[in-house]
């Protein structure tokens, strides 16, 4: 079958498309490694059909093999003469999928290779410092050097193409970067105060900008800032999923100071947002708040909770795991064991300390196996087990947990999706 299909595709290129498809459908992975050894015998024997080496750089995406795949677009990018575009595309697909490495190197091509002239030029920059970025703080793997040399990298490209509404979201990256990860608040704000001064800068990276600086503000512990800023968004955005999102953190910020009734009056309103991320920490807030509200009246286990929580979000993590530590120990067997269980395992995770995150986690489900943080402890314990410890069989069997045991879960297509890539699935 194979066979006959690359006989067809030299005589008629235009079913490249349709003999994709034919392909995902039927081929096994035996039958994909047949495909890939065809097809680099015809590109040897005759190198004057594109749709070869096309076909075989849609292979090696099927199998997440980005490495090979940049060899064959390069190629084709060189004879026929290409402007990147090719490759600039790839990248995206990489990056999406997460293999920044491989999006890097991409991106870096078009901006070696392809110089200033090159219409990707600039977004190629753009896109690899974002993938840098992101392969530091994903990944939690990372020295106070690394974080200097990136930030040095997007002071190079703003001191390149300046500060302007073109060059914005790498001066709200640069701001995150400063504020999360270089602890300088001060310079997050500056830059950010300066951003959402652009002139025509598009309406939703200002918004965005000001729900970032209303975060910095908070991180600094003023509140009146920040509530002004969110509730600016909150007005010009009130249907959207953006004026949803700083009415959140608006109720959130209230939730810390300790104004739970209004807080929870909000949770209940954007529980029913349409960003089901939105909706779903929405009740989880509201629930947390009427769970502990009425088992102590004095609220001080939830004061203690918040105030946690609000470490953690200004990324003083260290601090907020100690603090998460006594709360357990003064209020063990309370409902607010489990939530503060699940807050700290994730700043365990942050820390590098993926034993004492599981210990965390296993203690979740033991506590109540039908809880409303089960599921979240069984996907974390999923992505612990694959990304960091290593242990895809431990990993595939928590995936699987989701799969066939909490079919209503928000983690259920993630998981599976996991689950599969981890069987060695074909994944389109």
């Amino acid at each position: 079958m194979i066979l006959n299909y690359l006989n067809s595709l030299a005589h008629n290129p235009n079913r490249l498309n349709s003999m994709k498809t034919l392909f995902q459908r039927y081929l096994s992975e035996d039958d994909f490694l047949e495909l890939q050894t065809q097809l680099y015998t015809r590109i040897q024997d005759n190198d004057e059909v594109v749709a070869y080496p096309e076909l075989l750089t849609w292979v090696f995406i099927q199998k997440k093999d980005y490495k090979n795949a940049l060899r064959q677009v390069k190629a084709l990018d060189r004879r026929l003469k290409e402007n990147g575009g090719r490759i600039y595309r790839l990248a995206e697909i990489a990056a999406n999928d997460k293999d920044y490495d491989a999006a890097i190197v991409a991106y870096n091509y078009i901006v070696r290779e392809k110089g200033k002239m090159s219409s990707y030029y600039i977004e190629s920059k753009r896109e690899s410092l974002t993938c840098k970025r992101k392969k530091l703080v994903e990944g939690f793997d990372y020295t106070d050097q690394d974080l200097k040399t990136l930030e040095a990298e997007y002071q190079f490209f703003l001191n390149e193409f300046g500060k302007r509404k073109s060059t914005a979201s790498i001066v709200a990256e640069l701001a995150d970067l400063e504020a999360f990860y270089l602890n300088d608040l001060d310079k997050a704000i500056f830059l950010l105060q300066e951003m959402i001064e652009y002139r025509g800068l598009n309406r939703y990276i200002l918004a965005k900008g000001k729900l970032s600086l209303a975060d910095f503000y908070l991180m600094k512990g003023e509140v009146w800032e920040s509530t002004l800023l969110y509730s600016q968004v909150d007005k010009e955005f009130k249907d959207d999923i953006l004026g949803h999102e700083a009415r959140f953190r608006n109720a959130k910020l209230s939730y810390y100071s300790g104004d739970y009734q209004w807080a929870q009056a909000q949770f209940d309103i954007l529980k029913a947002s349409t960003s089901k991320l939105i909706a779903n920490d929405a009740l989880d807030l509201k629930l947390l708040i009427s769970d502990n509200k009425f088992e102590d009246s004095t609220q001080t286990a939830l004061r203690q909770y918040a105030k946690a929580d609000l470490m953690a979000y200004q990324n003083k993590n260290a601090a907020a795991i100690i603090l998460y530590d006594k709360l357990l120990k003064q209020y063990q067997g309370q409902s607010i064991e489990d939530e503060a269980l699940f807050n700290q395992a994730k700043l365990l995770v942050a820390e590098q300390q993926y034993e004492m995150a599981v210990t965390n986690l296993l203690k979740i489900i033991s506590i109540d196996p039908e809880g409303i943080l089960t599921d979240n402890s069984y996907y974390l314990l999923g992505e612990i087990y694959k990304n960091n410890i290593k242990d895809f069989e431990k990993a595939s069997e928590y995936y699987q947990k989701i799969i066939f045991e909490k079919p209503s879960s928000i983690y259920l297509v993630d998981a599976r999706q996991k689950y599969r890539e981890i069987r060695g699935d074909n994944i389109e």
